[in-house]
């Protein structure tokens, strides 16, 4: 059978399952769709549209391509989904999420229930949680955000927003955390608001309650929450740079040590909560392991790119001496010296992470607490995990929060010269 052939069989498939094609013709479907893996539940799909990938899962109300044609390759879509228009590619999207006209939404991106970006967004490896809502012209890689508890009170990034995810030392390990897991999967936190105009260097942290004016750029952490920044112009100055330099080596195995227990965080939220509700079939069944797949991308990606810093680290040292000429401090240097050596150590904790649950009697108390309220509301994720009491929802907070700092524990004790 020809590659044309297949692509028409599946199409008439589609048709017959009663997906909406307005104009089939235009609709470009890929020869390993798997028409299993459509709805035929008020699924439209609009014209220009092109859908590929084995792996790429349609579940009902969803609807692509109103505003503009959408690409969709190997992409999961929950309930009642709308890609308006543009490229959607390798990410997950679940029940309710919405993106307008012109994204562009690359690999191991995430957005749960109801979260959502208007026009010309940019987004990879990027993981949004319930109702976080993008502006428009938006560039926001490398980064996690949560907080709110509804579509009223949410989470935002206003419009021509960028998070700067690219050094001048030409590396990535700049992730940043805007609100945490262990509090943020709870959906009971205060939103965290930044203006329009703005800007984050990552690697940075932001607190639930932080409130960022319009026009600021954030290049520092906001760790005491409901914090309100008006930003500050920067001095228009010029000093020495010197590429390779790596000033504040602890700053950054901190802060990326941190986010990447944070993604083990979730993706332990998922394999052990998340699926207590998504058990209703084969389609709910791929879209966790959809979800978990991007967050395998997203951890790997990250230890990815803190290797790679580390092993700069020789050159980085030299670099050093030739800048302070002859009055290197041996503490900075024996600093960047182990992160080099201990780099492999430090990657095996983190893929022993992986396999780490946290302790075992807070977990199992809280998932008693999670399956005793799915037998009383049965299994709306949302409604569940938000009708938890302070009480329950605590419970769950300090079983993943002590799961991130085991992590964050072990990673450190292979480099203790950066503790000075």
């Amino acid at each position: 059978m020809t590659s044309n052939t297949k692509e028409k069989k599946i199409l008439a498939l589609l048709l017959k399952k009663g997906v909406r094609l307005h104009c089939p013709e235009t609709v470009e479907i890929g020869p390993d769709i798997n028409p299993e893996r459509i709805s035929g539940q008020d699924v439209t799909i609009h014209a220009g549209c092109k859908i590929r990938g084995p792996k790429t899962l349609i579940m009902p109300g969803t609807e692509l391509g109103y505003e503009a044609p959408v690409t969709v390759d190997n992409c999961q879509l929950g309930k009642n989904v709308r890609l308006e228009g543009g490229f959607f590619c390798e990410s997950c999207f679940l029940d309710g999420a919405k993106m307008g006209l012109g994204a562009q939404v690359r690999e191991a991106c995430l957005l749960e229930e109801g979260a959502r970006g208007a026009l010309t967004v940019g987004l990879k490896h990027t993981i949004l949680f319930p109702f976080v809502t993008l502006g428009s012209l938006i560039n926001f890689c490398d980064c996690l955000m949560s907080g709110g508890t509804d579509e009223k009170n949410h989470s935002e990034v206003g419009s021509s927003y960028i998070h700067f995810n690219y050094t001048p030392n030409q590396d990535k390990a700049t992730p940043s955390l805007i609100g945490d897991v262990p509090k943020g999967v709870m959906i009971n936190r205060k939103p965290i608001f930044l203006g329009g105009q703005g800007g984050l260097v990552g690697p940075v942290r932001l607190s639930y309650g932080t409130v960022v004016a319009a026009g600021a750029i954030i290049r520092k952490d906001v760790l005491r929450e409901n914090t309100m920044l008006l930003g500050n112009a920067t001095p228009s100055r010029s000093m020495p740079f010197h590429q390779g330099l790596y000033g504040n080596i602890k700053r950054i195995i901190t802060l990326n040590t941190t986010y990447i227990s944070n993604l083990i965080a979730l993706r332990r939220w998922y394999l052990d909560v998340r699926s207590l509700f998504m058990t209703d079939g084969p389609m709910e069944t791929a879209m966790l392991e959809g979800a978990v797949e991007k967050l395998d991308k997203a951890i790997a990606e990250r230890i990815e790119r803190l290797g790679q810093v580390a092993k700069r680290m020789p050159q980085s040292i030299e670099t050093y001496k030739k800048v302070t000429s002859g009055h290197a401090s041996e503490s900075v240097i024996r600093k960047k010296l182990e992160f080099f050596e201990k780099w492999s150590d430090m990657e095996q904790v983190f893929k022993d992470g992986l396999g780490r649950k946290g302790d075992q009697s807070q977990k199992d108390a809280f998932l008693s607490i999670v399956e005793k309220a799915i037998s009383e509301k049965g299994r709306n994720y949302i409604a569940v995990i938000k009708g938890l009491d302070k009480k329950e929802s605590d419970a769950g907070t300090f079983w993943l929060q002590g799961l991130v700092g085991d992590i964050n524990e072990r990673a450190w004790q292979m480099v203790p010269a950066s503790e000075i």
